[in-house]
């Protein structure tokens, strides 16, 4: 696949993950998991630079040993748990551009913690960017364990539709509207959404939908050995 699109790839891997200690370089099926984001992004072919944004030294140096660029170590007002990801980001993007005199189209987001993406995926997303005149494009998933029509409320001690009803018997193949959930795996944006009108999603975004199989999403330890077991047996 080839692109006109310039495209500046962001990995972002902060240290101090509480819930999954050293999450973003925990072995899963033999591999850090950033390995797997940073793998998939190298065999894409289509994207002018991919760099990891981090504030952890460890993480760094693995993340060059597998083939990605670390331009800066992320500043700490940036690494605390509560710094959200737009500004890490947009300063990733002054930092290249300013360093490099250059101008991106595009500006993907791959989350490490979701290592199933392929990159058949990321090609998709570009080809939507390519094709459309959104301001985004983001990953999704249909669900139906979590479908809303499932979601309930309790007043007086009752139990009720929060806001769609059900009907008893429903199957799951019935539930309406389909819904989908974000999965955290692409955020494809413009450039100009994210440094001019500071926002990832904009106000136009198109959905890619992906199948449930490369949509796991890696937040706790229980899904780290969920997704260590069904690697490992990949890699086998």
């Amino acid at each position: 696949m080839t692109s006109s699109l310039k495209i500046l790839t962001i990995i972002p891997a902060r240290g101090g993950s509480k819930g999954v200690p050293k999450k973003n370089i925990r072995l899963v099926g033999n591999k850090p998991l950033i390995a797997y984001t940073i793998e998939v992004a190298l065999r894409s072919e289509v994207l002018d630079r991919i760099i990891v944004s981090t504030d952890s030294e460890e993480i760094a140096e693995i993340s060059k040993r597998l083939g990605a660029e670390i331009p800066f170590i992320r500043p700490k007002g940036l690494s605390i748990d509560s710094a959200p990801t737009l500004p890490v980001i947009q300063h990733a993007v002054k930092s290249i551009e300013s360093n490099d005199l250059v101008t991106f189209d595009w500006i993907l987001i791959l989350q490490p913690t979701n290592p199933f993406k392929s990159t058949e995926d990321i090609g998709n997303a570009i080809k939507i960017a390519e094709e459309t005149s959104c301001d985004s494009i983001i990953s999704v998933v249909q669900v139906f364990a979590h479908h809303p029509i499932l979601m309930k409320k309790i007043k007086d001690n009752r139990l009720l539709d929060f806001s769609f009803k059900e009907k008893e018997g429903t199957r799951r193949q019935d539930y309406s509207p389909p819904a989908y959930m974000r999965n955290g795996a692409i955020y494809l944006t413009r450039r100009e959404v994210i440094m001019e009108d500071n926002s990832i999603w904009g106000k136009s975004i198109h959905p890619y939908i992906m199948p449930e199989s490369r949509s796991f999403n890696i937040d706790s330890e229980i899904d780290l050995e969920v997704a260590h077991n069904i690697l490992s047996s990949n890699n086998r």
